[in-house]
């Protein structure tokens, strides 16, 4: 089969591997879509390889077609032949073909398409690891959700709104303010007009302060808007794209009660992502199928371009998910 490999030169191509061999708990999937996740750049960087065992090459959640079920994979599960699922990955997802555990994959929900079920698994799932298992998030809670254009946002917005969560988030521009309008989310700060921080502040003296945060930015920014938190309050740091350091009251931390959590999805291990899918399945598909939660595309490019999709990326070019259509 063929599957994107990273080059000497960090380049991508669309080359010749061998096919995967499936264990006995393991479902052989086709796959016919590839959702693109930050954590693919930072693993084509050298920064982020794939867990033991996983293949070499890409990609963290797929669509496709069950070909193949192996015995234990076949004793434990419903799954048949011909099913049309998703799964969450530790790596791999971009190629032909993929072997995962009978407990990574999932249906695909009523009223989604193949490409749509493909940005499913890795961003709905770190959605509700973060708000409802990390966050211990509540209907009537406030959120603030950095990066308001992101893949992540794009899902953790309208999942918050579902479960009847206030929402605050950040974009750059009037322009992305605009075209992240569908999400609802209750107040968009541009952060080049407003200061966050401020804001934060503004929002605790009327009572809406935030209740638990979802920060992939971290920085210096990060330090400041913490002081400005409900009591009891979850910061959950999920990545630092704008700096690893930051400076912070620690006294603010304790009198206030405030926990910050470092929070990843791919280390967790396979028993606590089943569960996590399982759960996925049982609250957020029926909110999936009737269009509350979508998540939003955008773009679709043909997977041996998968180079010039990660450029959008990177570019930050990207209001929601882009997909790979494998051919």
């Amino acid at each position: 089969m063929k599957a994107i490999l990273v080059n000497d030169d960090r380049s991508l191509s669309w080359s010749n591997v061998p096919d995967p061999v499936l264990r006995s708990d393991e479902v052989m999937v086709k796959i016919e879509y590839a959702a693109l996740n930050r954590a693919d750049l930072m693993q084509r960087e050298g920064d982020y390889p794939p867990p033991p065992g996983c293949p070499e090459w890409m990609g963290l959640e797929i669509s496709g077609t069950i070909t193949e079920i192996a015995d234990e994979a076949k004793a434990n599960s419903d799954w048949k032949i011909g099913d049309k699922v998703c799964a969450l990955l530790g790596g791999g997802g971009y190629a032909e073909y993929v072997a995962v555990r009978y407990d990574m994959l999932m249906p695909v929900p009523e009223n989604c398409s193949m490409a749509e079920a493909a940005a499913i698994p890795e961003a709905f799932a770190t959605a509700y690891l973060n708000l409802f298992i990390e966050g211990k998030i509540e209907k009537g809670n406030t959120l603030l959700m950095n990066a308001g254009a992101s893949g992540l946002a794009s899902v953790v917005i309208p999942m918050a709104k579902a479960f009847g969560i206030r929402v605050i988030t950040t974009v750059l521009s009037d322009e992305i303010a605009a075209s992240i309008t569908h999400l609802n989310a209750d107040r968009v700060v541009v952060t080049t007009k407003e200061d966050i921080s401020e804001v934060l502040k503004e929002e605790l003296a009327n009572g809406n302060s935030v209740d638990v945060a979802i920060d992939c930015l971290g920085g210096e920014i990060m330090g400041k808007c913490i002081h400005y938190l409900t009591h009891g309050a979850r910061w959950i740091m999920i990545a630092a794209l704008a700096g690893t350091k930051t400076e912070i009251d620690l006294k603010n931390i304790y009198v206030r009660n405030v926990r910050i959590i470092g929070s990843t999805l791919r280390s967790r291990t396979p028993a606590v992502k089943a569960q996590i899918l399982a759960e996925l399945v049982k609250n957020v598909w029926p909110k999936v199928s009737s269009g509350e939660v979508k998540p939003t595309i955008h773009a679709v490019l043909p997977i041996t371009e998968a180079e010039a999709a990660h450029d959008i990326l990177y570019k930050g070019q990207n209001v929601g998910k882009v997909v790979l259509k494998v051919e």
